[in-house]
């Protein structure tokens, strides 16, 4: 081949921390595996899995209280938040493993113990959180949740949160203290700089891929535009689709079958970030509230202590907005250049469907400092404007798909989306992405390579990697026990 021709095993687009998670399986399964990384920017975790630009939070379902929809007799369904919540355990698993292997040197560069508190107001959404409450807490995955109504407990809990509150207002909040902030920008530079010490791995920095297709025996070409360096082209056996909102544009190229009818809807988000160290100090742990109506799930108002290397930071929002690039450092023309003939109805379907969004959305993107500041009196009512500075978060691109009924619907979530014959795949979606992703790997892994995942070789380093694969936590209480015994104690959530 000439020199700008280059053949791999894998080729992952995308430099964040599902990338990150994905490569560092394949190398602790078969650590000669000839993988490459192409990231567009001049850094890995510079979109969605820097700090500043996610929540942050492991999304375990502990405060999240859109993973427990309420149903129209007004019980509470806890099937999502029993998946995630397992899913989340595979993630504390799998850092566990690399811990214990000395590829992370210790879990305090990206994880902190940090109690997730679920916080309401009002007589219906009491009335709904004890509800919540009795049927997560029955269950041997949230036994550990509490509740309370009473003041000087919740004053306790969340001081910031109480100070000033109207006395007359019926108020609740559930605590698990068995939750983590996590910063996965740090999480993928510790992978990577471990990747980058095997002889298989190689990491393409400022590498956009601008296309792919496949050739007729079946392998993937990337044509791939480096910053002052001749264009590559890139033949790989099996091609990864990471890169967040830039993995849908890329996918429609693609032409497999699986990607007809995708679309996506793209929303931006931003942070009100406290700047007054005694405010600071005085929270100590993430308070989750019931989305607005037609809010998207990512814009759940919380207030959020984040630890993010040295440093405390106590951020609220995050606000939604919207602006046409499917990345934080995207191009305007994205959500344009993404229409395809078998996506235009399931996009325009879904659009009519989720008026109330735009109508939020259009809400959020004419607010003023002042009416940002009202919002986050809800949760904070002494604050003041002077306190705090406005910062722009992450982009999400929301899945579109089609739907039988409807012609197309807005999924609030993350999915993977795989060829027939496993050589290529896509992760789309936001939340809980990047907290579930090594669940999400190992699956598409399975999927993917099945004859090596059906090795005794793999499968073996599989169970190393994840104690409780082929088991469901959820319904086995004891097998849950001692997988959160070997975690806390590694992890330091104990």
């Amino acid at each position: 081949m000439s020199g700008n021709q280059t053949q791999v095993e894998v080729a992952i687009v995308g430099g964040g921390i599902v990338s990150a998670t994905l490569a560092t399986l394949l190398a602790e399964l078969q650590d000669d595996m000839r993988i490459t990384v192409f990231e567009r920017l001049g850094d890995v975790a510079e979109e969605s899995s820097q700090a500043m630009n996610n929540a942050g939070t492991g999304h375990a379902a502990n405060c999240e209280l859109n993973y427990t929809p309420e149903k129209g007799d007004g019980s509470v369904d806890i099937a999502k938040a029993l998946t995630i919540n397992g899913a989340f355990e595979v993630s504390l698993q799998f850092w566990s493993h690399l811990v214990e292997r000395g590829i992370i040197p210790a879990p305090s560069a990206f994880l902190n113990p940090c109690p997730h508190l679920s916080f309401v107001w009002g007589e219906a959404n009491t009335r709904f959180l004890r509800t919540r409450h009795a049927r997560l807490s029955a269950h041997p995955m949230f036994a550990d949740m509490r509740l309370t109504e009473d003041r000087a407990q919740l004053a306790e809990w969340m001081p910031l949160v109480m100070e000033g509150r109207d006395d007359g207002e019926p108020l609740a909040a559930t605590r698990v203290d068995r939750g983590t902030d996590l910063d996965f920008g740090a999480l993928s530079h510790l992978m990577f700089a471990h990747l980058k010490t095997l002889p298989g791995f190689q990491l393409s920095t400022s590498s956009e891929v601008r296309d792919i297709r496949r050739d007729p025996d079946g392998r993937w070409r990337l044509f791939v535009e480096r910053e002052g360096a001749s264009s590559l082209e890139v033949t790989a056996r099996f091609v990864f689709l990471g890169a967040g909102g830039g993995a849908l544009p890329l996918l429609l190229k693609t032409g497999i079958e699986e990607s007809l009818g995708y679309g996506g809807f793209p929303v931006s988000g931003q942070w009100l970030v406290c700047k007054n160290p005694d405010l600071v100090r005085r929270h100590a742990t993430k308070v989750y509230g019931k989305a607005t109506i037609g809010a998207p799930p990512m814009s759940v108002p919380h207030l959020d202590t984040r630890i993010i290397g040295d440093s405390r930071a106590l951020l609220f929002g995050p606000y939604a907005g919207f602006t046409t690039k499917y990345l934080k450092e995207g191009s305007y023309l994205d959500l344009f250049a993404s229409i395809r003939g078998h996506n235009v109805r399931p996009m325009l379907a879904a659009g009519w469907d989720n008026l109330d969004l735009t109508r939020y959305l259009i809400g959020q993107v004419l607010q003023s400092p002042e009416d940002r500041v009202r919002t986050l009196r809800t949760f904070v009512p002494t604050a003041r404007m002077e306190d705090w500075d406005l910062e722009i978060a992450g982009q999400r691109v929301q899945i579109i798909k089609r739907d039988p009924e409807k012609g197309g619907k807005l999924e609030f979530g993350t999915e993977l989306v795989a060829a027939a014959d496993g050589s290529l795949a896509a992760l789309l979606g936001a939340s809980p992405g990047a907290s579930t992703c090594a669940a999400t790997m190992v699956g598409m892994i399975l999927r993917c390579f099945p004859e090596q995942a059906r090795s005794d070789a793999w499968m073996a380093r599989i169970r190393q990697m994840v104690p409780s694969h082929g088991h469901d936590l959820s319904k086995d209480p004891d097998l849950l026990r001692t997988i959160r015994d070997r975690n806390d104690q590694v992890l330091g959530l104990g």
